[in-house]
């Protein structure tokens, strides 16, 4: 008898190249690719329609790849377990191949569903590790080491297919109204797909990415200098293998080169290759504890901010109207491109966390919805960093002005995203509350600041050593710090410095 086909269900892992499952399947007998559409993930606080949008163009890219390689693509709408079952009693299916995901609480619960209703059915589900993520982690202790190893193995080259009959493929995915999204007009945001991804990597290993170290921290020169891959790795139309594979090999060829602008690329190649580094570092804490979506990591803060949040601080915030300029253009920015640099994400954090007091909860469910390269295992681990909530590092609470005046000294971002702002002075931009035409402006064009920017950073500092002060902290940071912190490949664990670790440096949410 021929061999039973097996299902390979992509879920953030939307390629045919380096796809360890699809190749393992492929190697088996006929393959069932299959894409579920979850109305129930959807329906999450941290999903947006611009996601989709960019989920679906990939799916059409993988469409077109996979049929090429001999097989269609199904995309069913519904419950995985629901959608599972009636395609493995369809086609006799015995076995399923996925990749592991780190995902958020939902797909976390859902994969549980799944591997039990397998289990029940006698069916196999077979999950793969993906990139540096290691599941079942027992200690960080040489997991640098590990993830270089890994990430130093050929990539699985796209295989060929062959599909049980009869499957045809999904015309289209679905719309984001059949999945019950809200309308979500993100009129500059990046397109998805393998091609768009291979596209930006390359212009930005040979063009755009030369000023990357000097231009990644300003939101305008940001835009451009930066790779712009972190939607296209969150949806796994490109895999970590293959842009950390690139990089090196970019990094060989300028270490041989005599270009004169060579040092510039140098310099940035380091910067982006150990930001590919740690973005597995921060993926890998929400691995190995799933709850820091929702839960303090270190339990001291418990309380400290109110959980239900300051809903118009909030609402202001969220759309781009403290009166903070720097703040709102950073938040209108992003609202209209779904991207925004490091620095700006870490501000943006910071400002809602320290100066407008809200728990990262609430502010955390706002960016989630904005970012269209929304990864959970590096977005809840930042939020807790940057509102000062692990226990291990650094406070830093930015002063948006200072920012604002560092970050775009010419003001063009900030006036670009701001225009009710244009007849302010550039000495008074980012003050506008300064000007002596400030009252034709404010309360009627534009708001007046919802805090005095220095008073609150004053008080939320007080709160947050206050905190730092309790008897019993040190102990519960240092646990936190054994388990999550980072530390050198095969280097034994030290104890915490008290004032800073090395986990507190400033990182990227996106490359």
């Amino acid at each position: 008898m021929p061999p039973a086909p097996s299902i390979v269900w992509f879920k953030r892992d939307l390629r045919a190249v380096d796809h360890a499952p699809l190749a393992r399947a492929a190697a088996a007998g006929p393959v069932i690719p299959l894409y579920i559409a979850e109305p129930g993930l959807w329906a999450q606080a941290d999903a947006a329609g611009r996601q989709w949008a960019f989920i679906a163009e990939c799916l059409d890219d993988l469409a077109r790849d996979l049929a090429t390689a001999g097989a269609p693509l199904l995309i069913h709408v519904g419950d995985a377990v629901d959608v599972l079952d009636a395609v493995a009693r369809q086609f006799g299916v015995r076995t399923i191949y996925a990749h592991q995901e780190t995902g958020n609480a939902w797909t976390y619960g859902r994969d549980k569903r799944v591997a039990a209703w397998a289990k029940a059915r006698g069916i196999a589900f077979i999950e793969e590790p993906q990139g540096g993520v290691v599941r079942r982690l027992k200690s960080r202790n040489g997991w640098a080491r590990r993830w270089d190893r890994t990430m130093a193995q050929p990539a699985t080259p796209r295989p060929a297919l062959t599909a049980p009959a009869p499957l045809e493929a999904t015309p289209r995915p679905p719309s984001a109204r059949d999945l019950g999204l809200a309308p979500d007009p993100c009129p500059e945001r990046q397109r998805g797909g393998r091609a768009a991804g291979l596209a930006a990597l390359s212009s930005f290993l040979t063009e755009r990415g030369r000023s990357y170290r000097r231009a990644m921290s300003a939101p305008g020169p940001g835009a451009v200098a930066c790779s712009r891959l972190s939607a296209h790795l969150a949806y796994g139309a490109l895999s970590m293998r293959e842009v950390a594979q690139a990089a090196w090999a970019r990094q060989t060829a300028l270490a041989d080169a005599a270009a004169p602008d060579g040092r510039s690329w140098r310099g940035s190649m380091q910067s982006f290759t150990a930001r590919l580094h740690w973005r597995h570092h921060f993926m890998q804490k929400l691995e190995d504890e799933p709850a820091l979506e929702h839960r303090n990591l270190h339990p001291a803060y418990d309380g400290m901010r109110p959980e239900t949040p300051d809903a118009g601080r909030l609402a202001a915030w969220s759309a781009g109207e403290t009166g903070l300029p720097f703040v709102d253009a950073c938040m209108r920015s992003l609202a209209a491109t779904g991207w925004i640099n490091f620095r700006m994400r870490a501000m943006l954090v910071a400002v809602a966390s320290y100066h407008l007091w809200l728990d990262w909860r609430a502010s955390g469910a706002v960016l989630a919805r904005l970012f269209t390269d929304y990864e959970p295992g590096i977005h809840w681990p930042q939020m807790q960093m940057q509102s000062g909530t692990t226990g291990i590092n650094t406070v830093r609470i930015y002063n948006p002005i200072k920012q604002g005046r560092d970050q775009d000294p010419d003001g063009a971002f900030t006036r670009r995203w701001l225009p009710e702002l244009a007849a302010v002075p550039d000495a008074h931009l980012q003050e506008p509350w300064t000007w002596s035409g400030a009252g034709g402006l404010l309360g009627k064009r534009y708001p007046h600041p919802i805090v005095d920017v220095a008073a609150a950073a004053r008080a939320a500092k007080e709160r947050v050593y206050a905190v730092r002060r309790q008897s019993g902290y040190g102990p519960a940071a240092d646990a936190i710090q054994a388990k999550h912190g980072s530390r050198k490949s095969g280097m034994r664990q030290v104890k915490r410095p008290r004032k800073q670790t090395r986990d507190s440096r400033q990182l990227s949410f996106d490359l």
